[in-house]
């Protein structure tokens, strides 16, 4: 009898006080109680502090209800987006998930890069006078020669035999010839393959110095070796 009484004089307030519902669709559903501000609401609620709503599950709202005065629930969003009502609560969104980032391009290979090296080595290094035979030291230096071709991809090695300007030009051009001939054939000995070795003879024909003195003979007496390919671009 005492709920009863205070509901009908609630009402009876609300009716006195020009109480009027609101006109938006509810926020919260009949079966949520929607507690009204305390210690003042512009609400009409029961005994309880809960706001008493119509049929429709509208809020009754006092004469002097001000939009300021908005409850979550009634004029107001019960739930703060992105949260969702569901059976009477709150509920978050699940976290989105997070799309795997694409792996990384792999990183090009460097681009080769073109080298040629030219070495010249005194024949009297490599032969006795008037031979085409190599010596030790000859040998010694075609062996560091081919050491460093473990990282190059050869293309071509040109073995050019040159000689100074005692003796004919013929015999000269023949023996600048076998001197070439003497490398190749040690380099294919080292493992080059023989259609890469291309050999030359230049005789007296080309001296780097005067073949007047016995120091400019010994100058022309010469191996030219250039070895042309690519190498690896150094990162």
């Amino acid at each position: 009898m005492k709920k009863i009484a205070t509901l009908m004089l609630a009402a009876s307030a609300a009716m006195a006080g020009s109480a009027f519902a609101q006109s938006a669709p509810p926020y919260a559903p009949l079966t949520t109680d929607i507690q009204a501000n305390k210690p003042y609401s512009a609400y009409v609620q029961d005994s309880r502090g809960v706001i008493a709503r119509d049929p429709f599950g509208l809020c009754w709202r006092t004469g002097y209800w001000t939009p300021a005065d908005a409850v979550p629930g009634c004029d107001a969003p019960l739930c703060v987006p992105p949260e969702k009502l569901e059976n009477g609560k709150c509920v978050a969104p699940p976290p989105p998930v997070e799309a795997t980032p694409p792996a990384p391009a792999p990183t090009p290979a460097p681009a080769p890069v073109p080298t040629s090296e030219k070495v010249s080595y005194s024949a009297d290094a490599f032969f006795d006078f008037d031979k085409a035979v190599l010596k030790p030291e000859g040998k010694s230096a075609l062996d560091e020669l081919t050491s460093k071709l473990g990282d190059m991809n050869l293309e071509v090695i040109i073995a050019v035999g040159h000689t100074d300007s005692i003796g004919t030009d013929a015999y000269n051009q023949k023996l600048s010839i076998r001197r070439a001939e003497a490398v190749k054939a040690y380099l294919q000995g080292k493992g080059v393959d023989s259609n890469r070795i291309y050999t030359e003879g230049k005789g007296e024909g080309q001296p780097v110095a005067d073949n007047k003195s016995s120091d400019g003979r010994a100058k022309n007496r010469r191996v030219e070796i250039e070895v042309v390919g690519t190498r690896s671009r150094q990162q």
